[in-house]
């Protein structure tokens, strides 16, 4: 993270999700997009939830990344509270919830709240979409990924 305003917010539900949700940062770190990495639970505070999501424009931010788990439905909660983007990383938690139990509810969400939802403990993915609406008006991240995209013919490089 930089000290530059934040045009990404990285959410994890738990300290259980944030290794996963970390990978996101990482990413963005490497394509130079600034961004912030919070914990904050949809269930035990949300309030706190709330206003993160409805300042999150006014506060600059273009996306928000968030997991979605045994802990919560933060995607849920953030989508429904902002007009900003809002990918969710559906997240494993066996024995409790398999992949495939959290990408289903990542993914069916109310007409009017959608979440775009990538593959699950996908952050590295979030974190290039993301990326990727970041730099609709952002030439030096537009940039960044174009060497990316070009690379990824030999293989991702992280």
């Amino acid at each position: 993270m930089s000290d530059e305003t934040p045009k990404v917010g990285v959410l994890a539900a738990s300290p259980s999700e944030l290794p996963i949700m970390r990978q996101a940062g990482l990413i963005l770190e490497k394509f130079g997009v600034p961004h912030e990495v919070r914990i904050m639970s949809s269930s035990r505070n949300p309030d706190l939830v709330d206003e993160y999501a409805r300042v999150a424009f006014e506060r600059g931010l273009k996306v928000v990344i968030c997991s979605t788990g045994m802990s919560g439905h933060l995607a849920a909660a953030v989508a429904a509270r902002t007009i900003l983007p809002v990918i969710g990383v559906p997240i494993s938690s066996p024995p409790q919830m398999v992949g495939n139990e959290a990408l289903a509810i990542t993914a069916q969400m109310p007409t009017g709240v959608p979440v775009a939802t990538v593959g699950v403990d996908a952050a590295v993915n979030a974190a290039v979409l993301a990326a990727q609406i970041v730099a609709s008006d952002d030439e030096e991240v537009q940039a960044t990924l174009w060497k990316f995209k070009d690379d990824l013919g030999e293989g991702l490089k992280l």
